[in-house]
């Protein structure tokens, strides 16, 4: 992997200009169905939210949108968006963009980042759970409703949400390279190591797949599972869960829905 240039700066974005260049990026990414408008990045930033920005001389290649949250007293911010242009992938803009989200919130007193992600997308899930030391409890089967965005390829729009706590003992190890190892209790979700390539080549098999590792996210999660990382073995790459309890440098309260 190529790491990105030393120049790359990456800060919080304020003006108008910036928020455009951010919506411009979205639509380069998912295209127009789910683009967000410029006014969500407004209120967002003015609401206590982030939006962040990175930019290879003076030009935007990424940026992370996330607006405040509350739930039972907890504050927290949740990442709606994170996208980095096609040709600075895989050099590090992301990785950069997540860890200034990390160290603004914590800055600021908020413990904890969420975020969705597609359950089939491996290549982010060993990002978000490997690489960053997020946890998933929650799964919610097509959160956003059918899209018209080339990435969704036809699929129910099916997402796991991350759980991002900031200052946990776990998180600071998988971020200085040296992750627990998984409890000997974990359970395994398999999946096949070509997922990405399968899915758009034969919808019917991508329905199939997610709707068998909907049943088993689900049935884990309701028996007090947390997926905490991912890995791959020749052909096959699977999800590890772990009993809540058992997660080495992470208590977990139990999660209760609104």
């Amino acid at each position: 992997m190529h790491t990105v240039a030393a120049e790359i700066e990456v800060r919080h974005c304020y003006s108008l200009a910036e928020y455009d260049e951010c919506v411009r990026l979205e639509r380069l990414t998912w295209g127009e169905d789910i683009t967000v408008p410029a006014a969500i990045f407004v209120v967002a930033r003015h609401s206590g939210g982030q939006v962040l920005g990175a930019f290879d001389a003076g030009r935007m290649v990424g940026f992370t949108l996330a607006l405040a949250g509350l739930r039972d007293a907890q504050r927290f911010l949740h990442s709606h968006m994170t996208a980095v242009l096609p040709e600075f992938q895989n050099r590090g803009v992301a990785r950069r963009l997540k860890l200034f989200q990390r160290h603004d919130a914590l800055k600021r007193g908020i413990p904890l980042v969420e975020w969705t992600f597609d359950p089939l997308e491996l290549k982010n899930a060993r990002f978000n759970l490997s690489r960053l030391g997020a946890v998933v409890r929650r799964y919610l089967p097509d959160c956003y409703g059918l899209t018209n965005s080339p990435l969704h390829d036809g699929l129910p729009t099916d997402r796991l949400v991350a759980e991002w706590w900031l200052d946990s003992e776990r998180v600071k190890s998988v971020l200085a390279d040296n992750a627990p190892p998984p409890n000997a209790a974990a359970a395994r979700i398999s999946f096949p190591s070509n997922l990405a390539e399968l899915k758009k080549k034969d919808r019917t098999a991508g329905l199939r797949i997610q709707s068998s590792a909907r049943e088993e996210f689900q049935r884990w999660f309701q028996k007090g599972y947390v997926a905490t990382g991912i890995e791959t073995q020749g052909d096959s790459s699977q999800y590890i869960l772990e009993p809540r309890e058992s997660i080495a440098g992470l208590r977990l309260e139990v999660f209760r829905e609104e």
